[in-house]
């Protein structure tokens, strides 16, 4: 793409001389002799650099930097400098300059430097777009994708939602079956009842059967008051049974029982309560399986699987690493107070090539622990943890077994692309086909 560099200087030949040179090298060039009239142009046009005397009449260079940062912070300046005032430059990149020109000006320096800060406004428009993707999913809580997968898991949810079926949420851990729940129960008509959510991995068979379905007083040691279960709880709302698969079959026969006919007793009580709860069960095990080996009840399976939601593992839908890694630098860069503003190239080569066993919980930790390391407002493969950056030597590309060709070959243009910053011509060369036929493709994989 053409950027659109503003120059502002108020020497007609130095002014011409710099915007013949970024000419030159394949830029838009917007010229300016005053920030005054260089402050109307930035207001009014899309301006992806900034070259700007420091002294200059009206409105100097160090004014023009102060309200650019205040009001643009993500767009680059670069400010021109005589010999004699170098001291000045130096305060005006501790004020947000991106750096310094001094006259007269070595255009290959300024090349360089024109190069560089431009690759920085690339990283902060793409992640501009990724922040506004993910605002037109806010719908979905904190669900964020845009792979096809993703999207189909999206419609279900949007059809499943209004209605009174139990939904079964399938998927390896941290895949974000708590945030399908959590989507379900926003989307439907009990949303303004209560959630009640139960981990069921972490009690044991009698304090889960406390938990669910409560207790009355002196139903067991320790028992010294009347205690309302969770179903009791989420009374015309829903309830969410996290790693369902663990429940032993004790337990299993009164869920089926509260799913058939709406009632059940408390613990050490006789009278049955009614309830009218919406179920939603979240499991990483095949309960298929557990009902082969007699650890799972298959009536309890059937009535729990009314609606089947499998959320497949991030190594197999990795479209969406860059909408995942755009949310979470906002979320801990506006956590830590950290100017952070994306990723560069060769890092997000090495997300792409990690396989992911934790899945999207493990890239979470990941960006959260690079913005803590991050010294800049961009992510290096130096500031990725040595599990990810300890593939920066590898020079391959991880392909699951399984998929399509046209997902291989999607993946393979992606990485290539990554390795060589973007530079479409040079990844045709690499992949032997021809740059139409490159673009062709970046367009039909939606890259």
């Amino acid at each position: 793409m053409k950027f659109n560099v503003l120059v502002v200087d108020d020497e007609r030949n130095i002014r011409a001389g710099l915007g013949k040179a970024l000419e030159l090298d394949g830029h838009n060039v917007i010229l300016s002799e005053n920030g005054r009239d260089a402050w109307k142009i930035i207001e009014e046009e899309e301006v992806d650099l900034v070259i700007a005397d420091l002294k200059m009449p009206q409105l100097s260079g160090e004014e023009l930097l102060r309200q650019v940062v205040e009001s643009y912070p993500s767009l680059p300046v670069i400010i021109l400098t005589g010999h004699g005032t170098i001291e000045n430059a130096v305060e005006a990149m501790r004020n947000g300059a991106y750096d310094f020109l001094t006259k007269p000006v070595n255009l290959d320096r300024l090349s360089l430097l024109v190069k560089r800060a431009l690759s920085t406004r690339e990283l902060a428009l793409q992640h501009r777009a990724l922040q506004q993707e993910l605002e037109q999913k806010r719908q979905f809580s904190n669900v964020i994708g845009k792979s096809a997968e993703m999207k189909r898991i999206f419609d279900v949810v949007r059809q499943v939602s209004p209605t009174r079926a139990s939904v079964l949420i399938t998927g390896e851990s941290g895949v974000g079956k708590e945030l399908i729940a959590d989507a379900i129960h926003n989307l439907s008509t009990r949303k303004e009842k209560p959630f009640i959510k139960v981990h069921c991995a972490a009690l044991s068979e009698s304090l889960l059967e406390s938990e669910l379905f409560g207790h009355e007083k002196g139903a067991f040691t320790g028992a010294i008051a009347r205690k309302r279960g969770r179903f009791e709880l989420a009374h015309t709302g829903s309830i969410f049974l996290d790693e369902i698969g663990e429940i032993d079959p004790s337990v299993q026969i009164k869920i089926l029982r509260v799913l058939q006919e709406k009632t059940f007793e408390r613990v050490g009580g006789e009278d049955s309560l009614e309830v009218d709860v919406r179920l939603i069960s979240a499991t990483n095990k095949d309960l298929k399986a557990e009902i082969e080996r007699g650890t799972f009840r298959e009536d309890l399976y059937y009535r729990l699987d009314v609606v089947n939601i499998h959320i497949p593992p991030l190594r197999e839908r990795k479209e969406d690493i860059p909408l995942l890694v755009a949310a979470f630098i906002r979320e801990f860069a506006q956590e830590n107070g950290k100017p952070v503003e994306g990723i560069d190239a060769k890092a997000r080569a090495l997300l792409y090539n990690h396989s992911w066993p934790g899945n999207v919980r493990e890239l979470r930790n990941c960006i959260e622990s690079a913005v803590v390391m991050c010294k800049g407002p961009v992510i290096t493969p130096e500031e990725l943890p040595p599990s990810i950056a300890a593939d920066s030597e590898s020079d391959y590309v991880r392909v699951q077994l399984g998929v399509t060709l046209s997902d291989a070959e999607r993946e393979l243009i992606r990485a290539n692309l990554a390795a060589n910053n973007g530079n479409k011509s040079r990844t045709a060369e690499m992949l032997g086909i021809g740059r139409k036929t490159l673009h062709r493709k970046i367009a039909e994989y939606g890259l």
